[in-house]
């Protein structure tokens, strides 16, 4: 249940308005960057812009309630295989969302396990989220109602190879 739904104050809730403005921003891409550091920073790449480079994607993070980032799964790495950040690929039904998920990497351009030891594997070990410097599109999506999420927290614009 989201926010807005539990109280009752709210129709959708604000997190499908910003991933709305976030789908329109990545669509409507520019070359001007300026300077932002919300969500609804325009145009693309305000964000933490990187030097010369195009930018595709703004990665964000959902949080429940409690401010537990949402986790999703992806393939095709041999440790836990698990995200919290995501690029939106289409707003639907006034507030469901197709999310990718993106692998988490290390300076090192090697996938950051975000779970907690071997014991606790399907906990997020929010110590491990410093580790993050990049990220890279999976081929693995979720459906989302967003209206159940209530916070979103923008990371950064990045170019994603999107095949």
């Amino acid at each position: 249940m989201g926010c807005g739904k539990k109280t009752g104050h709210a129709k959708n809730g604000c997190v499908c308005d910003v991933v709305r403005a976030i789908l329109d921003i990545q669509e409507n891409i520019q070359d001007d960057f300026s300077c932002g550091s919300n969500c609804f920073a325009e145009p693309l790449g305000a964000i933490r812009p990187q030097a010369k480079n195009k930018v595709n994607t703004r990665v964000f993070v959902l949080k429940d309630v409690d401010g537990t980032p949402f986790h999703a799964f992806f393939k095709g790495c041999e440790d836990a295989c698990v995200s919290i950040y995501f690029r939106v690929e289409e707003v639907f039904d006034n507030c469901c969302a197709t999310l990718r998920v993106l692998k988490p990497l290390g300076d090192d351009d090697y996938p950051v396990d975000l779970t907690g030891d071997k014991k606790d594997k399907c906990c997020i070990d929010l110590s491990k989220v410093c580790l993050v410097e990049d990220f890279e599109a999976t081929h693995d999506c979720v459906t989302v109602d967003l209206s159940c999420f209530c916070a979103i927290q923008c990371i950064e614009d990045v170019y994603l190879d999107l095949c």
